[in-house]
């Protein structure tokens, strides 16, 4: 029995996609930025619209049922329609308009604030994005992205501005060896088998979670969680500040690593002139955090 006389929430539908995707709802929450158990009820809120059950919680996540099954590509479709739709109709408009993407740590607020100070009446969006979620700047559903170089993206396709770099530092725990040093090097930890977090490089990785046989883990908080544990060590730009709302961690320079760098990217050809008002306004006031 579904709710008569109301419309189906797009809204609804992509929280049930983030949902099939991840086959976990913790997972899906923090990808979506809810709480779980919000995510939860707008679940049922769906099922109880369409009359039927779409997700089984399972004791290692969530499966599609067959109703739910049958329901995916559709509501992707229909997901997919929506947005193309509304590509249709801004690129016919001419306000000024842009939508900003960044990714995991990293802080653009005054970039944000200066490009609507310099444009007033521009419409200004902002998404934050998964290290996962950067391919949403070739999808066109963000038309700029602040991220940490190197990234996931063909280079002939985009173009990028440097905007400022930051050191590394190593995270432990606060009873491992290293926890009580002033500084480490590079070469101490040259040794150490490497788990990526999120782009990799030649050399180093913007992120590296660093010990052996580790789990396959994509959360971030886990992977620090096992840091906590004393099951890994990790290093990290200097900027993020993730680990240090963790009591039982502990942060120490890193000497002779490659700095991690903070770009901004935007596809190649694209004519919104908003993408250049942002480039000018970040270049600005968007320097590297005080360490």
């Amino acid at each position: 029995m579904n709710d008569l006389g109301q419309d189906l929430e797009l809204r609804l539908v992509r929280y049930f996609t983030v949902v099939a995707a991840h086959q976990h709802f913790g997972r899906a929450a923090a990808d979506l930025h809810v709480a779980q158990p919000a995510l939860s009820r707008q679940i049922q809120r769906l099922e109880k619209y369409l009359g039927a059950r779409l997700l089984d919680r399972t004791p290692r996540g969530t499966r599609l049922t067959p109703a739910g099954q049958m329901f995916l590509p559709r509501a992707q479709a229909l997901l997919e329609a929506a947005r193309q739709a509304e590509l249709v109709v801004r690129e016919t408009v001419e306000t000024e308009r842009i939508t900003i993407g960044y990714v995991e740590d990293l802080v653009i607020t005054a970039a944000v604030r200066e490009l609507r100070r310099r444009h007033p009446d521009a419409e200004i969006t902002t998404r934050h994005l998964s290290c996962r979620d950067v391919g949403e700047l070739s999808d066109k559903r963000v038309d700029a992205l602040i991220a940490r170089a190197p990234l996931p993206l063909v280079g002939d396709d985009v173009f990028t501005t440097p905007l400022y770099e930051e050191p590394r530092m190593l995270v432990v725990p606060r009873d491992h060896p290293l926890a009580d040093r002033a500084s480490v090097t590079a070469e101490e930890l040259a040794g150490e088998e490497a788990a990526p977090c999120a782009f990799e490089t030649a050399d180093w990785t913007s992120y590296r979670f660093l010990g052996t046989g580790l789990p396959p883990i994509e959360s971030y908080d886990d992977k620090l969680e096992l840091v906590a544990s004393g099951e890994a060590i990790a290093v990290l730009p200097v900027g993020d500040r993730r680990s240090s709302l963790r009591p039982h961690l502990v942060t120490v320079p890193i000497e002779g690593a490659p700095p991690s760098q903070v770009v901004l990217v935007s596809r190649k050809g694209d004519p919104n002139p908003m993408i250049r008002n942002l480039r000018r306004a970040a270049e600005a006031v968007l320097t590297a955090p005080a360490a």
